[in-house]
């Protein structure tokens, strides 16, 4: 058997320091695929303070809105209010369209430009995932069964038999789900049988068969999955395609070959031994190599990882009589192998610290295109139980609170308000959650950047620094201080379900016109977040265009898509040093609610959308769930719902003036493990009014 050298070069890829120092050059190289590049935002905001007068008289455009008085009160107390639609505003370019025909300024806002991101970047991913990764996958399943076939056939009766054999069923597996009407291998026609039916029915946790060949395990040993990780949800249940290439990226995104377990241990190194061959390396890496720019790389020891120690120990080139008669290199393997670094996220179902105590023991192995490490995952993973023990009412902390994000990453607000709930009580929650702030304060820019994934991140992150003297009175309040975490929960809700493939869960144990009336808008001034979107979208463009996975025209519109980001940066900067804008620019507010229809019929194009009318069946409305609780046979969901109205205070030429816009609707709630949501049954709970309540923390800006 021979390890390539092009496996020492792919592991150099692969591997890379997700910790950084805080040196911010203007660009920074991501990996192989593009730089990011940042426009600098350098100014001093000098807007002058104002108050809006208890009836509303210094306000000029006030006779255009009729305000309920709990809205009214929110206006005049914070400068502005956000309100549900008196008809529900099922996209956003609905919204400032619709506003388009009557003479109201508009209020251009981060939420609807954020979403816009969402929209393309969801669309890149499924065109990539249709056009690209689905065939490649079929083949390097193919492939790899054959491999293994060939490595059973060999090893048959030695001590190696078993784990070949389990690895003919692994790969026999990811096949069928590709292609239902492809043959099994005899040998492991039972237990690949039982895997396929269990991952249909997609209902809970259970042992695995084909994990398990060979039996003999007893429960607290033997390898168990969630099976309803199964159910394809995001933008996987839209085709056929997606559905087998989302079945199959999850098997092998989730299995894990124990190193605590010789035998399954003996699996991955065949494994490893049958990725090192040449072509099946390279199918390997076009899948990898794309989805890791996209989302970041394995959490999990990886075939490379494992490559390395063999070729140490047993050589360049050895055959697999070698690996069956040699018992004293294996053991020096397995010794080399034990000091690769675990898992940073549990994804796994494991029982509790009393049965299993070391956890990093239990997870630690072989996953063959493992799923990805994320740092808000990794965040959610130190504040749930095992890691923040009890209350002291004896109560474990099984699911996380989206709220966890933005105060690891320095919201006092966002912390104050899990404080309130009761969410900081455990134990060891204030004590982890102060390393965690620690550690991301200290990430440099190389790290944030280094993916799309770590760069939306980022582009989030001006939304949770409380607002300097100098920006419009309706930004420096607390009520805009958590208005602000809403449109942070509301993109990272968008990321989590363009991501839902590839990112790890979190498992705790167990127009036209109108009459000649004054209509110039404002940006919501927010021109750190302009700044980093463009940066971004140009990072895609390019690092998908070094793939060759762009074509022109979808290159075209994130290129608009860069350029509006710009604008808006420019347009916010004039107006926080109270430079005039020009009528270009108010234009481009006036028309933005065009721009934003634009992308949204381009991201949908895909799908057969060519007209508005499509947003009844493509609201901007999703769901996905982040964390699970199996011992509870719970899931935390997170969701978007239908588009809010914000009504804020802005001064124009010194003048007062109400402008509107659109911003989420988040929601949070837990729900049962074996039926976790899709788009479509959120989309039903929605139009029912079945959908849980807004969380209670909005009220201070959100009249009901």
């Amino acid at each position: 058997m021979t390890l390539g050298g092009g496996c020492t070069k792919f592991a150099r890829q692969e591997s890379g320091d997700d910790t950084g120092k805080n040196n911010q050059p203007a660009a920074v190289r991501v990996a192989d695929f593009a730089f990011y590049e940042e426009a600098p935002v350098n100014i001093t905001p000098a807007v002058k303070p104002y108050k809006v007068d208890a009836d509303l008289g210094n306000i000029t455009n006030k006779e255009m809105f009729e305000l309920s008085e709990a809205a009214r009160s929110l206006l005049i107390k914070n400068g502005f209010v956000v309100v549900p639609g008196k008809y529900p505003h099922r996209e956003f370019f609905a919204l400032y369209e619709m506003n388009r025909y009557e003479p109201v300024p508009l209020f251009v806002t981060t939420d609807s430009l954020l979403h816009n991101y969402h929209l393309f970047f969801d669309y890149l991913l499924r065109v990539i995932e249709t056009e690209k990764l689905a065939p490649e996958l079929k083949e390097l399943n193919r492939a790899m069964l054959s491999r293994v076939q060939s490595q059973y056939a060999e090893l048959k009766g030695t001590g190696w038999e078993n784990a070949a054999k389990r690895n003919t069923g692994f790969f026999a597996v990811a096949v069928k789900l590709m292609e239902p009407a492809a043959a099994v291998p005899a040998p492991v026609g039972n237990e690949v049988a039982e895997e396929l039916a269990l991952i249909e029915k997609h209902e809970g946790v259970g042992v695995s068969p084909v994990m398990n060949t060979g039996g003999g395990a007893d429960l607290l040993n033997a390898s168990l999955e969630d099976y309803s990780q199964y159910l394809p949800r995001g933008h996987y249940d839209g085709s056929d395609l997606l559905k087998e290439y989302f079945k199959t990226m999850m098997w092998y995104g989730r299995q894990t070959f124990r190193l605590k377990n010789e035998d399954e241990t003996k699996s991955a190194v065949l494994i490893a031994l049958a990725l090192a061959q040449e072509e099946n390396r390279r199918r390997w890496d076009r899948i990898y190599a794309p989805t890791s720019f996209l989302v970041g790389r394995s959490d999990d020891i990886t075939c490379t990882q494992l490559q390395e120690p063999l070729a140490k120990i047993y050589g360049q080139q050895f055959d697999l009589q070698t690996l069956v008669s040699n018992e004293e290199k294996w053991n020096a393997f397995r010794e080399a192998a034990e000091k690769l670094l675990p898992p940073a996220i549990n994804s796994m179902p494991v029982f509790d610290e009393a049965a299993q105590p070391d956890r990093e023991k239990e997870i630690k192995g072989l996953r063959f295109m493992g799923q990805r490490f994320t740092i808000d995952a990794s965040v959610l993973q130190r504040l749930v139980y095992r890691e923040v023990k009890e209350n002291s009412r004896g109560d474990r902390r099984m699911l996380p609170k989206a709220l966890d994000i933005p105060a690891a990453m320095g919201s006092a607000e966002a912390y104050a308000i899990l404080e309130s709930m009761g969410e900081t009580d455990y134990r060891d929650y204030p004590e982890n959650m102060a390393k965690i702030k620690t550690h991301i304060a200290e990430l440099g820019k190389e790290t944030w950047v280094q993916n799309l994934y770590w760069g939306w991140l980022h582009t989030l992150l001006p939304l949770i620094q409380e607002k300097s003297a100098g920006y419009p009175s309706f930004m420096r309040n607390a009520a805009w201080t958590r208005k602000e975490l809403n449109t942070f929960l509301g993109s990272w809700t968008e990321l989590k379900h363009d991501t839902i493939l590839y990112a790890k869960q979190v498992y705790a144990e167990a127009g036209g016109g109108g009459e000649n009336i004054d209509d110039r808008g404002y940006v919501e001034p927010n021109p750190s977040v302009y700044a980093r979107l463009a940066a971004l979208a140009k990072m895609t463009g390019e690092g998908l265009k070094a793939r060759g996975l762009l074509n022109e025209r979808d290159g075209t519109s994130l290129e608009r898509l860069e350029k509006l980001a710009l604008d808006l940066k420019t347009i916010s900067e004039k107006e926080l040093t109270n430079t005039p804008l020009t009528d270009q620019e108010y234009e481009l507010i006036r028309s933005y609610g065009a721009s934003l229809e634009h992308f949204w019929l381009e991201a949908l194009r895909d799908e057969g959308v060519d007209h508005r009318s499509a947003t009844y069946d493509r609201p901007a409305a999703l769901v996905a769930d982040v964390a699970t609780n199996p011992g509870g046979g719970l899931v935390l969901e997170e969701a978007t719902g239908h588009i809010l109205e914000i009504y804020a205070v802005v001064p124009v030429d010194g003048k007062l003036r109400i402008a509107v816009g659109g911003v989420y609707s988040c929601y949070e709630f837990p729900w049962p493990l074996n039926d976790r949501l899709t788009d479509k049954k959120w989309h039903k709970m929605l139009d029912e009014n079945q959908a849980p309540p807004l969380p209670g923390w909005t009220d201070a800006f959100i009249a009901r």
